[in-house]
């Protein structure tokens, strides 16, 4: 018997799946290992030396460094909040109740859940009714505003962006902030490295003869080629992100720079810039949660 077209496909995404949650630590070695290579070039090949040889240049490397270490240590920070921080799943037995006179919707009761659950299934399956009750027919239970079934991870994610083999984890509600920090910290490290490296680079292809091993030499080079890619495909990565967002026609959930900056950074301004958030922004703030967010008003009707 021969497979049909829609079995061998979902065959194909079965696989690719189970490879992308096989990749597991190794992602995380390879981002870890890239790191270890830019900072023996950096610090020990490069400007360590440099600042220990003293003269005029050695404050221009005691600049780079502190910043470099200061870039790495964010980085660093970031990117393992992305990976350690579950990026929401729904909550057990959690419901809907769409109150249509105030525009929001509250978790229902467990006494209520039973009751509600064959009539909003229905209604999800049947596209009848409200837009925001909607059924996941893999995890067999109702999906909050956002959410999303993912297929690497087997389940549904809160407000789930995409599903990142770099930080072996999906991007969602609970570690959004932290993935664009990540992004943010990688662009200005990887830019700081290849600046920096610049005049070395260079130096490759003049008749000038450059101290040090060739090992160091060529790891030097390699390190400034690796991170002006990744330098270029971050910001190519960020700037079509925000493109994206940005032309997505009468979005509901769009309420105006200020206030979507908002909405993933919190309110105060002191935790903007790291990964982690305010007591007082997580107990006043229900979006940060997952699982209720305010919407347009005069976007009444559109499907999440």
């Amino acid at each position: 018997m021969h497979r049909s077209a829609g079995a061998t496909m979902a065959w194909n995404v079965f696989r690719f799946c189970t490879a992308l949650r096989g990749l597991g630590s190794i992602m995380i070695l390879l981002v870890l290992s890239i790191v270890g290579v830019t900072y023996y070039a950096v610090v020990l090949c490069n400007y360590g030396p440099a600042l220990l040889a003293g003269g005029a240049s050695s404050l221009a490397a005691l600049a780079v460094l502190i910043l470099f270490h200061f870039l790495l240590v964010m980085l660093l920070w970031s990117y393992f909040s992305v990976v350690f921080t579950d990026p929401g799943s729904v909550p057990p037995n959690w419901n809907l109740d769409f109150d249509e006179e105030r525009g929001e919707t509250v978790p229902l009761s467990s006494s209520d859940f039973n009751t509600q659950m064959n009539s909003q299934q229905s209604m999800a399956n049947n596209d009848t009714g409200h837009p925001r009750a909607r059924y996941c027919r893999k995890c067999n239970q109702l999906k909050p505003p956002r959410c999303h079934h993912c297929s690497v991870c087997g389940r549904c994610v809160l407000k789930m962006d995409h599903h990142c083999v770099w930080v072996v984890n999906c991007v969602g509600a609970l570690n959004y902030k932290y993935f664009l920090l990540f992004l943010f910290y990688t662009f200005l490290e990887t830019t700081l490295v290849t600046l920096s490296l610049l005049p070395h680079f260079i130096a490759f292809f003049s008749d000038i003869d450059i101290p040090g091993s060739p090992a160091a030499l060529a790891t030097t080079f390699l390190t400034f080629v690796l991170n002006l890619a990744f330098s270029l495909s971050v910001l190519g990565f960020m700037i079509m992100h925000a493109y994206e967002k940005k032309t997505t026609p009468r979005w509901m959930y769009d309420l105006g720079r200020k206030r979507n900056f908002i909405q993933v950074f919190g309110n105060d301004k002191r935790y903007w810039f790291i990964p982690a958030y305010s007591e007082e922004d997580l107990r006043r703030m229900p979006v940060l949660q997952g699982l209720d967010y305010p919407v347009r008003t005069d976007l009444d009707g559109q499907e999440l």
